[in-house]
């Protein structure tokens, strides 16, 4: 009797504090119970979360790496009473495959987070300047910027260290036009230069997509949480709108909303790789910008990014 108003009492101070994370496990994992022929009995709740063991003489409860041992004399000498500190590594009660399941369950990758960097396209695959004959479409490199808001990840473990990363977010791209112009659907369909008739003090077109990523990421783990990261993998997106934009020198605006015979769907592959919760990334398109023979001069132009990616998944 004495054993089990000890155990309801401990169990009584841990559940005031863990409740909500077992009724959590609870609800995940079916509660077990098993037996063996010298009358011990073992009641596990959760994935490991919480173990009862039980036999004549000896009562073992544990939550997560803490328990706590009552040993009753078999000849009446009294009751022993221990608070356990468990490793993992010598625990005879973790199933060695729920452990590795559980290893796998807590892989995180690094997608989640917001990314700010730069964004420019090339006039082909293997071209980098843009030709003479769409020279309007050239960029002022260090004023066309993106930023990025990873919203939603899902993470699929291989190990603790290796998996598949998924999710959402939201691409912005403001690209920044060099010369004293912007752009416009011509009569023929394609895309043509705009000549304003007046100075510009800023002029660009914004883009935005929703991406959705797959992403094979490796992690180094370097000491507590942090870790040396890379992933990779394809990217696709769709168009959720765009605009233009021009500042005159005197202070006026004129923004112009329109499709500008931008790719509705769009699709690539992108790199990331830093420590922790820093990352570099890069991401280029293997589909055109604009639809294919309405872009500028019929010229097909490929986008592509790189920045800083700041995770908060980890």
């Amino acid at each position: 009797m004495k054993k089990l108003w000890i155990t309801i009492l401990f169990l009584a101070i841990l559940t005031r504090g863990f409740g909500q994370e077992i009724y959590a496990l609870v609800q995940q994992d079916e509660k077990r119970s098993r037996s063996d022929s010298d009358d011990n009995k073992e009641v596990i709740i959760g994935r490991n979360f919480l173990r009862i063991h039980e036999n004549d003489s000896l009562v073992n409860i544990r939550i997560g790496n803490r328990g706590l041992s009552i040993l009753e004399n078999l000849e009446g000498e009294g009751t022993e009473i221990k608070l356990e500190r468990y490793d993992r590594d010598q625990d005879e009660w973790i199933d060695r495959e729920e452990d590795k399941e559980r290893r796998r369950s807590r892989f995180r990758g690094n997608w989640s987070g917001v990314e700010i960097g730069f964004n420019n396209y090339t006039a082909s695959r293997n071209r980098q300047i843009i030709p003479d004959q769409i020279d309007y479409m050239t960029l002022h490199s260090g004023k066309s910027h993106n930023f990025n808001l990873n919203f939603a990840q899902l993470n699929l473990g291989i190990t603790r260290n290796a998996g598949f990363v998924t999710g959402l977010g939201i691409n912005w791209n403001n690209y920044r036009f060099d010369g004293n112009n912007n752009i416009v659907k011509g009569d023929g369909g394609q895309i043509a230069m705009l000549d304003p008739a007046a100075d510009l003090k800023k002029s660009k077109l914004t883009t935005v997509y929703l991406t959705v990523p797959f992403l094979l990421e490796f992690q180094v783990p370097v000491n507590g949480s942090n870790h040396f990261n890379l992933a990779a993998g394809p990217l696709g997106a769709v168009k959720l709108l765009s605009h233009s934009k021009m500042v005159f020198e005197d202070g006026n605006k004129e923004k112009s909303n329109s499709d500008f015979n931008l790719n509705l769907l769009k699709y690539g592959a992108t790199v990331r790789m830093g420590y922790s919760n820093l990352q570099l990334f890069g991401t280029y398109y293997f589909s055109p910008m604009f639809r294919s023979g309405d872009g500028p001069g019929g010229w097909d132009l490929y986008p592509f990014e790189v920045g800083l990616a700041f995770t908060f998944n980890n």
